[in-house]
């Protein structure tokens, strides 16, 4: 399902790649790809640029925006069919977007190219590649020590490649296939190693490391419905339980249970500068839909867990991490919760929309918080709009209305 932007000021495009094409030091881009991204493109392409570009992808009800990350300004839109989940590719350029029958890889538009002791800067026109990955219910993305792993739900199958492959098409890519179809997830680890969740179609138990030879190291089956994961600092990795959470470290796991018999942590954040996981927490077994007020902070050096009652609610796309390791949780009384890391204090809540309700159904739209270095993102569907908060003042920055109501929320780094 490959479609690209309208035309739009192509003879504008044509211009100024005449101009790119003649400058003084060769970028190694093929000129006839440079002609196909100019060509209907609203930014002429590739153009160099000063500096990396930042850029955001949103999703809405069929299709993708791609925003100038700096000025909020839509620099392309995309169609794609149907409801779909954005995640970064882990190269700073592609985004994977999640259809029904595949990750689909869509072209930000924006990346750097090494060049001696510097490097060269572009922007083009986002586009849907034409690469994809066809999967049996497509579900968790993961990216860990410059490798992305994509998982199958449908099949059991995972697929792990080098996301820097992306600009030159479709990558090598390394698979397995864990022993029962489950909605899982898995993390390759920098020596090669793999860690998959264990689970199938009704039940979900725990997980299994494996060598780079795909032969058992260890397992855990005490944790029940295992949820998501999130790396911390020196490749630890925590999957959540329906009581906790499994740690990995080292090749070994372990348990840290939470402090309530059924304490569900089923969403993370983790930043590779802190041994601190932040996780949403649940205490309610029996309800359709719980709307927590608490979240819960994993030591994983010292195996403490520290709840943060926020008097307010929040949803899974409400957590992040900021530029110092401090937790950030977007609640829903329209403010963005910052967290010191280690005493669970809330050292700061700043406005940034009017309250909401979390849906009933969790495709529907709600606010989704997106971080990058020191700059949080929070989208508004209600209001079709979104703001960039400077996470060191505190404050709301910039805002945008934009043509679509949001979905999800990400972004390359360029």
């Amino acid at each position: 399902m490959t479609q690209t932007l309208t035309p739009v000021r192509a003879a504008a495009a044509s211009a100024v790649l005449a101009t790119t094409l003649l400058a003084g030091c060769s970028s190694g881009i093929d000129p006839q790809e440079q002609a196909t991204a100019a060509a209907g493109s609203e930014i002429a392409g590739p153009v160099e640029a000063s500096g990396a570009t930042p850029r955001l992808a949103v999703s809405y009800d069929g299709g993708v925006l791609v925003l100038d990350a700096e000025s909020l300004e839509v620099v392309g839109q995309v169609p794609v069919d149907g409801f779909t989940r954005l995640n970064p590719a882990g190269d700073g350029r592609h985004i994977l977007v999640t259809t029904g029958d595949a990750f689909e890889v869509l072209d930000a538009g924006t990346w750097s190219e090494p060049h001696g002791d510097h490097s060269h800067h572009y922007t083009a026109a986002p586009a849907l590649t034409g690469t994809e990955f066809a999967a049996n219910k497509p579900g968790h993305v993961v990216r860990h020590a410059d490798r992305t792993v994509l998982f199958h739900d449908g099949s059991g199958l995972v697929e792990m490649f080098d996301p820097h492959g992306l600009a030159d098409g479709k990558p090598a890519v390394d698979s397995h296939t864990t022993a029962d179809p489950h909605h899982g997830v898995a993390v390759e680890l920098a020596n090669g190693g793999l860690i998959t969740t264990l689970g199938d179609e009704k039940t979900r138990t725990g997980i299994v490391v494996l060598d780079r030879e795909r032969r058992e190291v260890t397992r855990n089956e005490q944790c029940p419905g295992v949820h998501g994961e999130a790396a911390a600092a020196n490749e630890v990795v925590v999957f959540g339980c329906q009581d906790g959470v499994l740690v990995y470290r080292d090749g070994a796991v372990t348990k840290i249970s939470s402090p309530d018999a059924y304490g569900r942590i089923g969403n993370q954040a983790g930043t590779d500068i802190s041994d601190v996981v932040l996780g949403d927490y649940k205490t309610d077994r029996d309800a359709e839909l719980e709307r927590p007020q608490r979240v819960m902070l994993v030591n994983t050096t010292t195996a403490a867990m520290t709840p943060v009652d926020l008097g307010t609610s929040y949803t899974f796309r409400s957590l992040g991490r900021g530029p110092r390791g401090e937790a950030l949780v977007l609640g829903t009384d329209g403010l963005l919760h910052v967290i010191d890391q280690h005493t669970g204090a809330v050292t700061n809540r700043i406005p940034v929309l009017g309250a909401w309700t979390e849906p009933e159904k969790w495709q529907s739209p709600r606010p989704a918080l997106f971080v990058d270095g020191g700059t949080a993102y929070v989208s508004d569907p209600a209001a079709k709009s979104i703001h960039a908060v400077d996470l060191a003042t505190g404050t709301v920055v910039r805002s945008a209305v934009l043509p679509q109501s949001p979905i999800e929320l990400t972004g390359v780094g360029g």
